[in-house]
């Protein structure tokens, strides 16, 4: 039964780098009748505003706001769902905000600027984003960990303004979700969701005003509109499936690693995990643990449909191969189930966020530990970051010469100026000459 639920693969089998690839492969592109239908959304949106907003909630939500004005929640409103969860639900947002929250402070920039000897000043100007969209999936999906985890950089980092939308199908408003935004300092919730949800933020309607950037999860039709709109806003990333990579010396309890194996698996079919170890029987001891743990798994058909399409067992040579794989695949979460797992840090070059020891699962990373749970994913680790505070953040260069700093660099200027035949830049620089016929 086993063998039937992942499969095994060495990097000494013939053809191994094919069949790597061929495993993490993942298509993102969106479906073309997606992708059409996502473009006549956000031209009503953007053509209609607010009427457009209503007719699509009727349509896709099964709810029937009677304006505009009904599809914002009140601020008592998420407040009172704030007072009213239980307890320790409570307890463990307001404690999971304040790592976070400590966590991203640490990411805070500062302006700088230095004079040279003529007294000219270079530098940098950091602000903050003045208002920024927050894209939360609704219904009976329930995730208030990715409300805290993209709204409170957003806060740390000084914008002036957040917005949260969330579609709320036949009326349902997810408790918990509300009661993260209280903790976090959301600004505004509005009760819409999908492609329309993403418009009304990147154009602005009557009673939403534009945003800066869009920041989220969602599902294909959310994706594929944060890609059309792309431009006009900013954006955080373009998010494939949830990705774990586990390397492991063999020494870790296998009950252990078969179930950080699942915790990516359950998200969905496309979700990838991968174990690589140099002990082929401790590979077998993962197997069993697997076939043994998946049936009384609650999400166990998910798992099983994500470790036999996407899953792996890898034998290595050594941990120094284990290293070199796991830098070419740039994992979205690695986790480093080894003794003296931060002398390995060295040698990683690419992974959204790395786990280190084998009491560090990735599910403390996704709730509570403290750094951003949203991550590169799809291979993007090797070029992009996790979310955070720099993300709500953008830098302006400070030039201020003096009228001596300014004759020495317009000599420059005039000679690059003229080699590229643009006389009006090299003019312009010359007039700044001292001792010139313009002064």
């Amino acid at each position: 039964m086993a063998d039937t639920l992942i499969r095994r693969m060495s990097t000494a089998d013939v053809g191994f780098d094919l069949a790597l690839t061929t495993l993490l492969d993942w298509e993102s592109a969106s479906n073309p009748t997606v992708a059409e239908t996502v473009a006549k959304v956000l031209a009503k949106v953007r053509a209609e505003g607010d009427a457009a907003l209503l007719e699509f909630t009727r349509q896709f939500d099964g709810w029937e706001p009677e304006s505009a004005a009904a599809l914002e929640i009140p601020r008592s409103r998420i407040q009172a769902a704030l007072d009213n969860i239980d307890v320790d639900v409570r307890e463990a947002l307001e404690t999971a905000a304040e790592r976070i929250r400590a966590y991203h402070q640490h990411q805070c920039q500062e302006s700088w600027s230095y004079r040279e000897a003529d007294g000219t000043l270079l530098g940098q100007q950091i602000t903050a984003l003045e208002r920024v969209g927050l894209y939360v999936p609704g219904g009976k999906a329930t995730y208030p960990s990715s409300v805290l985890m993209n709204a409170i950089p957003a806060k740390v980092a000084g914008v002036d303004e957040l917005i949260m939308v969330s579609p709320t199908p036949k009326g349902f408003v997810n408790e918990m979700v509300l009661a993260a935004a209280a903790i976090a300092g959301v600004d505004r919730v509005l009760t819409i969701g999908g492609a329309q949800a993403v418009a009304a933020l990147a154009h602005g309607t009557e009673s939403i005003p534009k945003v800066d950037k869009i920041v989220g999860p969602g599902n294909i039709y959310v994706a594929t509109a944060k890609r059309q709109v792309f431009g006009s806003v900013g954006l955080d990333m373009i998010a494939g499936p949830s990705e774990i990579l586990v390397i492991c010396d063999g020494k870790t309890d296998p009950d252990w690693i078969a179930m950080d194996l699942f915790s990516q698996a359950e998200h969905d079919e496309d979700a990838q995990s991968i174990l690589l170890s140099p002990d082929a029987a401790f590979l077998d001891k993962v197997e069993a643990s697997i076939a043994r743990l998946l049936p009384e798994s609650e999400r166990a058909e998910i798992i099983r449909q994500s470790l036999s399409a996407r899953g792996a067992l890898i034998l290595v040579d050594d941990m120094d191969e284990a290293i070199s794989l796991s830098n070419r695949i740039a994992p979205e979460h690695l986790e480093l189930s080894v003794d003296n797992a931060e002398q390995l840090l060295p040698n990683i070059r690419h992974a959204g966020a790395i786990f280190l020891g084998r009491y560090t699962p990735e599910a403390l990373g996704d709730y509570c530990a403290g750094p951003n749970h949203v991550l590169p994913t799809s291979g993007t680790a090797r070029f992009s970051s996790p979310l955070g505070v720099y993300d709500f953040q953008k830098r302006s260069s400070l030039i201020g010469c003096s009228a001596a700093g300014a004759s020495e660099l317009a000599k420059v200027a005039s000679i690059l100026a003229r080699g590229e035949s643009l006389t009006a830049h090299a003019r312009s620089a010359e007039y700044r000459l001292l001792g010139g016929e313009n002064e």
